[in-house]
């Protein structure tokens, strides 16, 4: 597919495949991403999902296992979420989202995989909270993180971390956080209509920091 580029003020955004979009980025600090884990969640939208326009999906059908371990090695720190779905080395700095107040049917929490020696750490917010950040009659990401989880995820690694980079971009939450907290984005997603509403939702960031500032 062709690549398109937006440049959106520290952010730099790609409609592509990162297979083939990766080899020609610049080095970054840092990875923050939450890859496709290959559960299957995508095609199983909830009541409420489908009742406001969510479709059943493919992309999550499949973990691109070699591409995560790959992406895991890109720069000096890296966070994956869904990180215990891969094989990747053993570490001790963990990340973990309580998910307090959940349907029975959910997890209580997710894990990410962290590149550093460090301490593990949670973060808490209740499944609901974080489900008001989505706007599912806009097209929200089905797997949508929380602006504040992935905050607690930039935080996590040293202040040296500057340009991030998110290869499953999604609907640019990762983007957002990054705007959110000075840092410069690389961001890259495949399908057109989260493209989109990662542009728009990393816009919106720059204009209220804007507006703040």
């Amino acid at each position: 597919m062709a690549v398109r580029r937006e440049v959106i003020g520290n952010a730099t955004l790609y409609l592509g495949d990162c297979r083939e979009v990766l080899p020609t980025l610049p080095k970054v600090d840092a990875v923050i991403t939450d890859p496709p884990y290959g559960i299957g969640f995508a095609a199983q939208p909830t009541r409420y999902q489908r009742a406001n326009g969510m479709r059943a999906e493919a992309w999550d059908d499949t973990a691109p296992v070699e591409l995560v371990l790959s992406v895991a090695t890109l720069a000096k720190y890296a966070v994956i979420w869904g990180g215990n779905y891969f094989p990747l080395r053993p570490s001790r700095g963990w990340l973990t989202w309580q998910k307090r107040g959940n349907a029975p049917s959910m997890a209580d929490f997710e894990m990410a995989w962290t590149s550093r020696d460090a301490n593990a750490r949670t973060y808490h917010r209740t499944v609901k909270s974080a489900s008001l950040e989505k706007s599912l009659s806009d097209g929200a990401h089905p797997t949508q993180k929380p602006v504040g989880l992935m905050e607690f995820s930039i935080l996590y690694l040293p202040a040296d971390a500057h340009t991030i980079l998110d290869p499953f971009m999604g609907s640019g939450t990762t983007g957002v956080a990054c705007m959110n907290l000075g840092r410069s984005f690389i961001g890259i997603e495949r399908e057109v209509k989260y493209f989109d509403i990662a542009c728009r939702r990393i816009e919106d960031a720059q204009r209220q920091g804007r507006l703040i500032a």
